[in-house]
């Protein structure tokens, strides 16, 4: 997931399948090349492909996802209560904290 033509590759799946050359073609890599990325992608669960005669066709497998994004919310959650709590006691007692990281004055 590290790698930004990895996430761009999972990006365009979620749209709908592509063969593997409709995934390379935004990224100026070989098809081999696709081809070992989207294996790492398989292994790791998140896309399965399957060949129909010479195209392989990736579709993406979400499920791996959204155990990830409940894994991060989970920390999000936990680092947001620390923060507030740092917050209000490094602040001084007349200084308004902000709540929102978007209110911007």
């Amino acid at each position: 997931m590290a790698d930004p033509t990895r996430r761009g590759m999972l990006r365009s799946l979620a749209g709908r399948e592509h063969t593997v050359g409709e995934l390379a073609a935004p990224h100026p890599i070989s098809l081999a090349a696709a081809s070992k990325h989207i294996r790492v992608l398989e292994e790791a669960g998140l896309v399965r492909r399957t060949v129909q005669g010479r195209r392989h066709v990736c579709r993406l497998e979400p499920a791996p996802l959204a155990a990830a994004t409940e894994h991060l919310r989970f920390y999000e959650r936990f680092w947001n209560t620390r923060l507030d709590a740092l917050q209000a006691y490094v602040a001084p007692p007349d200084t308004p904290t902000r709540t929102d990281p978007e209110e911007d004055p």
